[in-house]
């Protein structure tokens, strides 16, 4: 397998075939898009902590927040493919599960268990599909590693969306495919919230579920279109573990932010 240093080598000078504009419109670097996803996830956070519900603004900052769990799917995807050890990025995962939790329950009163955490399973669904033969067994612990999302954050649509990335990966148009039906599979799983609510008419609780799906797309035209393919050229272990932490510690000041003001 070629190291990071190699692929990020090969894709400049692929980059360099290309015209001018084109080197120009892809952009952004990995680390510039996650820090996107860090503030969009934030907002989203925001909107269900901390903001009135039903207002224009809690509906911007929720929508908005719908860019981070797709994009950082992709990442993972991406990042089990180059990554140095996929033990340590596992165990990170898993630790980081572990610790993000307390803050999770924290800052939301629901029982589910935090986004790292599904990560983290959707980790194993690459492990299970990379390792395993096929056949039914395989097909099986996917198909139950799936439904063991239920318990977390964005449940089965986030090992709904790595299978779909990870199948895809390398095809452009096959991933164009994969954000479109992730778009699709975000509005189903929505839209009955809209749908059963006294608060919407059925045309306006169609209306929010097709809109509250629109930043999955963003995400794809980000991560397909502007994505340059690289990392950050300076403060690569900052950035790294300032992914992990954020998390965490934003969940926590939110809970903190949210008992103040009761």
């Amino acid at each position: 397998m070629e190291t990071e240093v190699e692929r990020e080598s090969g894709l400049q000078a692929e980059s360099d075939g290309k015209s001018d504009s084109s080197n120009q419109v892809r952009g952004l670097n990995r680390d510039v898009i996650k820090y996107i996803a860090m503030v969009t996830m934030l907002l989203n956070h925001i909107a269900h902590t901390l903001l009135p519900h039903g207002t224009a603004l809690q509906f911007i900052f929720e929508f908005a927040g719908y860019f981070t769990a797709p994009t950082m799917c992709y990442f993972l995807v991406e990042g089990y493919e180059y990554t140095r050890s996929k033990k340590k990025y596992g165990q990170r995962l898993l630790v980081f599960a572990v610790i993000s939790q307390f803050a999770f329950s924290y800052a939301f009163s629901f029982g589910a268990l935090n986004m790292i955490y599904t990560l983290f399973i959707c980790f194993l669904i690459l492990v299970v599909k990379e390792k395993m033969k096929e056949g039914g067994l395989k097909t099986l612990v996917t198909v139950l590693l799936v439904l063991v999302t239920a318990v977390g954050d964005w449940p089965f649509m986030a090992a709904i969306y790595t299978l779909l990335f990870a199948s895809h990966k390398g095809s452009k148009t096959g991933m164009v495919r994969s954000y479109a039906a992730a778009y699709l599979i975000f509005v189903l799983f929505n839209l009955p919230q809209y749908m059963v609510s006294p608060l919407y008419s059925t045309v306006e609780a169609v209306l929010l579920g097709l809109l509250s799906g629109i930043a999955v797309l963003i995400s794809g035209v980000v991560v397909l279109f502007l994505y340059n393919g690289k990392r950050a050229g300076h403060g690569r272990t900052f950035s790294k573990w300032f992914f992990y932490l954020f998390y965490p510690g934003h969940l926590f000041a939110i809970g903190l932010i949210e008992r103040f003001l009761m």
